[in-house]
């Protein structure tokens, strides 16, 4: 009986769920301590007065209190019959176990048959916010619960703002659902809501059901509703269903199945619209995505993702859960692997659905990497790098390649407290076969072979920062790399998976310009890099400054990877806890030919409490894909009282003197619901006929978010912080 009572305040525990003003609003009840001597089935009974019969009745008066191994009654008057196994207490009458607390006028209890009968009762759970009323409260250890005339809300007493009212409520032994009957949902005292009959989870297991809905509306879907289904398949696999009408566009059907098994998991999200009516053809529309990890074995692993959509701008038009407006590539990627101690080896296929009119990217198919590590004598170390790979293109007048590349590593690593060594190199052999070449520059077979050397040195200075608190200190680590890269001509070999690197602070010590291995650049150069940081007396970074650059001592000869002076760019980054509550964090990369600033990033933000926060962020970049970048940011979460809590985010494109994202939040949260506004403007970024990404035209949205609490809504006003183009970051990386 014991366990069919708390899977009935499980079942209204489900409907609690605290935001931060409920905090404010609900005083828990303060445990019962139950005699855990007792055995099951006994009771202990004591009070003021007591009249025993013949050890058959026994009446108990004034300040009565009966004990069980899991309950505990306080009334003012009990009768207990040992002759037909009853007890009754009356008087105001409070039962309370771990779960709820029940105040009523008579309790009926008998030990034979299991049965408790609870009249004229109010309850209020013990862990969280919830209470009601019930006429009757029945236990059976044969038929179950049974309540009548019961209601159920999460608002305090004498502010009712929402309840639920039931002719019945019934829950059956060995029964995942419980069955509610004539349930009337009221909002103040006005009935919104009849339900005949609804059935509802009792236990944590998952069960099938509606889950809660979402309502929006924008420019490009116009009025959306979204209905969720949640099927339980199996115990390890579900799947949900979520029919979203759009008044603008239709109904559109998105599904997602999950499953797992002891070694795999994996994900299937299709989403379909049969019949678009935003657009000219009203052509159907779809996603799919496929995400698959397992484990074939203690080392063996394999890992697949797949995805595709029916146009460029089904993201833009319709959203996604998986990818922004902003990316133009998905993924596509099978893959297994390997890993020990010493070895890792990986087989991978890479190929991507292209958004847009971009440069057609290289699919990889396939490509293998085999790593080895391995400890020698004398502290020395050995490692081998390789790679085979096959690239292909969708487009018929690219290149195709093969490329298997080999690159043994003899090193010396020595390390200590207060610094490093590291000897090291390198034999960089690639070879290439090439095909499709015609009418370009590229030859059929290379052999490119490099040697490469490198020396990397840091020390760690400590020295005692009283002036800032007692046990602080301060660190100077200079480090100095020299790293040298032997020269052959490159520019017969395509670029397949080539990019330029950009490099900040971590980069400089990098010792490769480019991504991937097309173009190897020639290198006689030596980095010098500075950090000092700040730690309080619990280890805690308070303060850290970097700054370091790199001096070319000869000219590289890789057209790609040209200088225009005898250094690289001067950068710098800082991270700095002003106080408790203010942070900062920049970064810059200075032009050692013009002494402008090429790249640069700034963030100042404000941090008081939980829902409180304001953060300032500028980024600027002098030349990206032809482009110039400067844009400066504002983020606010802020609560007005505690009822009342805003949020807004405002984006400027400096260079182009206009607004490309603005966001504003209001929301009111009392102890039992909650009501929330968004209103936002943002670049929709959709794709014209020709291919080309849209700069200039904005999509609007307004959002009306309607929460009860004890019906699975959740608040937090820092959520809607993460909404939008520009979600929020953490702008410092102290540790």
């Amino acid at each position: 009986m014991q366990t069919k009572l708390s899977s009935f305040w499980y079942f209204l525990a489900l409907f609690s769920v605290s935001g931060v003003a409920q905090e404010l609003c609900f005083a828990p009840i303060k445990p019962i301590s139950l005699d855990t001597e007792l055995e099951t089935g006994q009771i202990r009974v004591t009070a003021q007065n007591a009249l025993i019969q013949q050890d058959t009745l026994a009446e108990f008066n004034g300040n009565v209190e009966i004990d069980s191994q899991d309950s505990k009654i306080t009334a003012n008057s009990a009768r207990v019959n040992r002759s037909n196994q009853s007890l009754n207490a009356s008087g105001q009458v409070t039962y309370q176990d771990r779960f709820i607390k029940v105040s009523s006028e008579s309790v009926d209890l008998n030990t034979t048959t299991n049965e408790l009968l609870i009249t004229d009762t109010h309850y209020q759970l013990t862990a969280m916010n919830g209470r009601g009323d019930a006429d009757t409260i029945a236990l059976s250890q044969d038929s179950g619960v049974s309540l009548q005339e019961v209601s159920f809300t999460t608002c305090p007493e004498g502010h009712e703002d929402w309840r639920i009212q039931a002719s019945t409520i019934t829950l059956s032994p060995d029964q995942n659902w419980g069955e509610m009957s004539h349930a009337r949902f009221y909002i103040q005292d006005v009935p919104v809501l009849y339900l005949p009959y609804f059935a509802f989870p009792v236990t944590d297991a998952r069960q099938s059901g509606l889950l809660y809905p979402m309502i929006s509306s924008s420019t490009s879907t116009g009025v959306s509703y979204e209905q969720p289904y949640y099927w339980n398949i199996a115990e390890n696999m579900d799947a949900t269903i979520a029919p979203r009408l759009m008044s603008q566009r239709g109904l559109q059907l998105k599904t997602e199945f999950r499953y797992l098994s002891s070694q795999h998991n994996g994900q299937v999200d299709v989403e379909y619209l049969a019949n678009d009516r935003a657009t000219d053809t009203q052509d159907a529309r779809y996603f799919y995505r496929f995400v698959h990890q397992g484990a074939l074995s203690e080392n063996w692993q394999v890992n697949a993702e797949y995805n595709g959509l029916s146009d460029s701008n089904y993201i833009v038009d319709l959203g996604s859960d998986y990818y922004s407006r902003a990316d133009t590539h998905l993924y596509q990627t099978l893959g297994v692997s390997y890993y020990d101690e010493q070895l890792d080896f990986s087989l991978q296929f890479r190929d991507f659905e292209i958004l847009g009119e971009h440069a057609n990217s290289y699919r990889a198919l396939p490509e293998m990497k085999l790593n080895y590590e391995s400890e020698l004598a004398l502290g020395f170390e050995f490692g081998l790098a390789s790679e085979l790979a096959y690239f292909d293109n969708n487009s018929a007048l690219s290149p195709q390649a093969t490329r298997l590349h080999i690159a043994p590593t003899l090193r010396y690593p020595y390390q200590t407290q207060w610094g490093e060594f590291l000897a090291e190199t390198t034999l960089l052999q690639t070879y290439y076969r090439q095909d499709n070449i015609d009418n370009t520059e590229l030859s059929k077979d290379v052999s490119r072979t490099l040697g490469q050397a490198r020396l990397f040195g840091a020390l760690a200075f400590e020295r005692s920062a009283g002036w800032l608190q007692d046990g602080a200190i301060q660190t100077l680590e200079p480090k100095v790399q020299y790293l040298y890269t032997s020269f052959e001509r490159q520019t017969d070999i395509g670029l397949y998976d080539t990019t330029r690197l950009f490099s900040d602070f971590e980069g400089l010590f990098r010792g490769q310009k480019f991504t991937g291995l097309d173009r190897i650049s020639d290198k006689n150069q030596l980095t010098v890099g500075l950090t000092t940081r700040l730690l309080d007396k619990n280890n805690n970074e308070k303060f850290a400054l970097s700054f370091g650059q790199i001096f070319y001592i000869q000219e590289t000869q890789v057209a790609a990877a040209l200088e225009q002076n005898d250094r690289s760019a001067l950068a710098a980054e800082l991270d700095w806890q002003i106080g408790s509550k203010w942070y900062a964090h920049t970064e810059a990369q200075i032009s050692s030919v013009t002494d402008k600033v090429e790249r640069s990033s700034f963030s100042l933000e404000y941090t008081s409490a939980k829902d409180r926060v304001a953060q300032i962020n500028h980024r600027y970049v002098r030349e990206l894909s032809g482009e110039e970048i400067n844009q400066v940011g504002i983020t606010t979460s802020w609560p007005i009282n505690q009822q009342w809590h805003w949020v807004g985010r405002w984006y400027r494109d400096v260079k182009s003197h206009r607004t490309v994202e603005t966001y504003a939040g209001l929301q009111y949260e009392s102890c039992c619901w909650a009501v929330r506004l968004v209103a936002q403007r943002h670049l929709s970024n959709r794709y014209d006929d020709s291919g080309l990404q849209s700069t200039n035209e904005f999509e609007s949205g307004i959002t009306l978010q309607f929460i009860l609490k004890g019906m699975g809504g959740k608040t937090a006003g820092r959520d809607m912080l993460t909404d939008g183009l520009f979600g929020y970051r953490r702008p410092y990386l102290l540790n």
